[in-house]
Parts: structure tokens; sequence; C-alpha cells
């Protein structure tokens, strides 16, 4: 067989294989949104649950999932951005960084029911937080830092090293450097990065099981001081997650109509979790366009 045979082969191969996987995923979306789709509503979207059957609506759920999508980002982002500018900039080459780097490796390969269990342990049991939005922000704060490390570690590894001695022959010292011009240049990597993030955080269940709760007890939307019980913005009171609420559905559902509503719900985690897919793009191709000012 001829070299441009071998090639030829190889690449209707490899189009295959995409083409299959591809094909898949276009599968499992479109056959998600078609069952689930014709039964959302804007009553469905914001309803409440009946606490018994689990019918009803979403829409403390859905709020569930966004406060503690929240929470989780307010928590991770700084913490991964001192890891990231440390890993990246600062650490040298021995066996210390070595350690820190394979401990974010290990951390980021743990199951998050692992990590469901282990926030379970410490901040249900042992802290008796119990239940609450604030254990379940903090599990995955344990499961998003490793990704959120390692993409600002990487995305400020990508800056061109004479940006950084331009910075310094300007007589910035390593710190205005790093912050005044690195760090810009690699933010729209970095908020790519955060985006998908949360977008994987978001579509989050097992950790959440046994850390924020299955329960959505009822919440005044007119009450919005966080020390308030019924309040919607309080962190220690119970949030069962959109991602949770599908699973109960589907494994203790008591309604009729459980399988059209795990459908519907399941529709609109994939369309939200398409958004913040789509979302990072277009902002990383906007901020890429802004600081490069590249059309």
């Amino acid at each position: 067989m001829n070299a441009k045979r071998t090639d030829f082969l190889a690449t209707v191969i490899i189009d295959l294989i995409v083409a299959a996987v591809v094909g898949i995923l276009i599968f499992l979306l479109a056959y998600i949104l078609i069952s689930g789709l014709p039964h959302v509503t804007w009553n469905f979207l914001t309803g409440t649950t009946d606490a018994f059957s689990g019918a009803g609506g979403i829409g403390v759920q859905l709020f569930n999932s966004f406060y503690l999508l929240v929470l989780t980002m307010l928590i991770s982002i700084p913490i991964s951005l001192g890891a990231g500018i440390y890993l990246a900039e600062y650490a040298k080459d021995n066996w210390r960084t070595s350690l820190i780097r394979s401990a974010i490796e290990v951390l980021s390969s743990l199951p998050s029911v692992v990590v469901g269990l282990f926030g379970f342990l410490l901040f249900v049991v042992k802290f008796k937080i119990g239940f609450s939005v604030i254990s379940g922000a903090i599990a995955l704060t344990f499961f998003n830092l490793p990704l959120l490390t390692r993409n600002i570690e990487e995305s400020l590894s990508a800056v061109s090293r004479n940006q950084r001695e331009a910075g310094l022959s300007l007589g910035l010292s390593k710190w205005k450097t790093e912050i005044g011009i690195i760090l810009p240049v690699a933010l729209p990597g970095i908020v790519t990065g955060i985006v998908l993030s949360a977008g994987r955080v978001f579509g989050e269940a097992a950790a959440l099981i046994y850390t924020a709760g299955q329960s959505a007890p009822v919440t005044n939307f007119a009450d919005w001081n966080p020390m308030d019980a019924a309040s919607p913005l309080n962190p220690f009171r119970p949030a069962e997650t959109l991602a949770v609420h599908i699973w109960k559905v589907n494994t203790e559902g008591l309604a009729t109509n459980a399988a059209q509503l795990s459908a519907a719900a399941s529709a609109v985690l994939i369309i939200a979790v398409l958004l913040f897919n789509l979302g990072a793009r277009l902002l990383g191709n906007f901020l890429y366009r802004r600081v490069t000012a590249s059309k």
C-alpha cells in the first residue's frame, strides 16, 4: 500500500470516528430535548414541587442551582486564581511544586460521590452545619478547584515571555507586571475556563445529594434577608438542585407523570449547560478581540 492510499485510509477512519462521536452527541441532545421540551411551561419553570410525590414545578430547584453556583464560584475563583498565579509565575521547578501539581491531579480525578461523602462527614456531621447550601458550595469548591487552577495556570503560561520582559524593562515589579500585563492578556482563556467549570458545577448531582440535601423547603421570595429561615438567600437551608431533583424524581418520585417531569427538567438542565458552553466561547472571543484589538 503506497503512502497516498495509506493517508487517504487514515483520513477516512478519523473522519468516521469524528462523525460517530458527533452523531452520538446530536442523538442524545435531540432525544432529551424532544422528550422534555413539550412538557416545559412557564408554570413548570416557576412552580413549586410537592415534597411527597415530586410533582409540580422546578422554580425553587432552579433558583437553588444558580444560587449554589454563585456561592461556589465566589469561593473557588479567588483560591484558584491565587494558586494558578503562584504555579505559573512564582513556583520553582522542584519537588514541592511537583507535589502540588500531583495533589491537584489526584484531586481532579476523585469521583464526585467521594467528594460528596467527604463533605457530608466533615461539614454536615463533624461541623454540624447540616444539609445546606453552604455545605454544598464548599464541597463543590473542592470539586472545582483542580479544573480552575489548571486552567488559570495554563492560560498564564501561554502568554509570551516577551510580555513579561517588556513589563520588567519598564521598571515594573514582577507583581505589577503580572496584574497589569500578564493577567489581562490571559483573561479570555481564564474567563472561558470559569464559564465552562460553572456549567460543570451546575449539572453536578452526586456531591450535592450528601451535602446540600434532597429537599427544597418552601421559600419566601419576598424575603431577601439571608438570616431568615424562609429567605431564599439563607445559606444554611437545605437546597435540592435541579440535577438532584431529576435523580430524585427518577428514583423516588410517586407522581403519575414522573417520566414527563424528569424529561422536562432534564431538557432545562441541558439547555442551561449548552448556554454556559456557548457563552464561554462567545465571551472568550469577545475578550480576546478587546485585549488584542483584533477584529
